[in-house]
């Protein structure tokens, strides 16, 4: 079921229905989007009954979700937004009746275009004319809305960052006046709309511009301006200062520690390679201008994939080295893994054992002290 067929459906049943907001606008724009969003005078139980038959949910905020093939449709009852706290959570709506009210609720002009089940689009604010002349311009009164939602701030920036659009005057002069709103906003809300940000090719420029409006200290980063732009979402945060916490995962916060690490190095080497795995180097390979190519070609010819590879065991190293178990291995299999690395050394027992042999002065005059522990 497609969106033209929710509309009909709910229009067979006595109610009125429209596709409304960022799909409308991304079709003007030749924009392809997924995810749908349509407002109706239906309330959600009537939605519900309507959409018995098909995978459908409801939340505590009055908003229907239709999963259908490949698209996410949300489905909502024209409303009035009464209050937002910071997570930009409306904690008091009014349902009314009248499309209007609906619209005059929105962010901005270009969210407010509304379609059809004939494809016809009801702009009736101008919304069509603003995106024709790419600007971003709010609906109704400018400090009334940004104190409403302070989200509308970032959004603002998102939308002038992959859209390539301007925001107008007035409103750009407003984000900057109550950039201190932004502190009301949760971090998670904040990484959500960073995250856009930092995945658009025009990153950069949004960085710039959430800079002049002192968004920055608020957000909780800072950057370069030699920032480099890369798809991958870890490498752009391993690139920013971050300031204030923000809810990465695990594997986020492991993938932005291993690409600093990288870049911190300096250069993209068969060690690098081997110690930190062939998904971080490409990412900070292109960050550094590294080819992409070259970084495969290193990790594909690497003589050994783990330290276990190593064609020694810790039980011939102590019997060859006359040690106990200790730290002392860990330092041989480091020397190991760097000679074989470079291929300065065979990965063969013989080899190993007569360069252990040729050289256990190194370890054992170096290190006279050692603390016992288990291989």
């Amino acid at each position: 079921m497609n969106a033209f067929n929710v509309l009909e459906k709910i229009e067979e049943n006595g109610f009125e229905a429209y596709i409304v907001g960022g799909y409308v606008r991304d079709y003007l724009l030749g924009i392809n989007s997924g995810d749908v969003d349509i407002c109706t005078n239906a309330r959600v139980k009537e939605l519900l009954d309507i959409f018995s038959e098909y995978n459908v949910s409801s939340n505590e905020y009055g908003a229907v979700k239709l999963i259908s093939n490949d698209s996410r449709i949300d489905i909502t009852t024209y409303r009035r937004d009464l209050k937002y706290n910071g997570s930009r959570r409306r904690v008091e709506i009014e349902y009314v009746d009248n499309l209007l009210d609906d619209i005059n609720r929105r962010d901005f002009t270009m969210n407010t275009l509304c379609m059809n089940k004939k494809g016809n689009i009801i702009d009736v604010l101008n919304g069509r004319e603003d995106i024709a002349n790419k600007v971003i311009r709010c609906v109704g009164n400018i400090n009334d809305r940004l104190n409403e939602d302070p989200l509308r701030m970032l959004r603002a920036v998102r939308f002038a960052t992959t859209l390539n659009f301007r925001i107008e005057n007035n409103l750009y002069r407003e984000l900057k006046r109550n950039r201190k709103l932004i502190d009301q906003l949760s971090r998670e809300r904040i990484k959500e709309e960073l995250n856009k940000i930092l995945t658009s090719k025009n990153a950069l420029n949004g960085l710039k511009m959430m800079r002049d409006l002192g968004f920055l200290e608020f957000v909780g980063i800072d950057f370069n301006d030699n920032l480099v732009y890369v798809s991958d979402i870890c490498g752009m945060y391993s690139q920013l200062i971050l300031k204030k916490e923000f809810p990465f995962s695990k594997e986020e916060k492991d993938n932005i520690k291993i690409v600093k690490n990288i870049l911190d190095y300096g250069i993209i080497d068969e060690n690098i390679v081997f110690t930190y795995g062939l998904y971080a180097s490409l990412v900070a390979g292109s960050i550094m201008g590294v080819e992409r190519e070259y970084i495969t070609n290193l990790e594909k010819n690497l003589p050994i994939k783990r330290i276990k590879d190593i064609a020694v065991t810790s039980d011939e190293i102590c019997l060859i080295l006359n040690i106990k178990p200790s730290k002392i291995i860990h330092i041989v299999y480091d020397d190991l893994k760097e000679l074989i690395l470079k291929k300065k050394l065979d990965n063969d027992n013989n080899s190993i054992r007569k360069y252990l042999v040729d050289n256990k002065r190194k370890w054992l005059n170096e290190r006279p002290g050692y603390e016992v522990v288990n291989c």
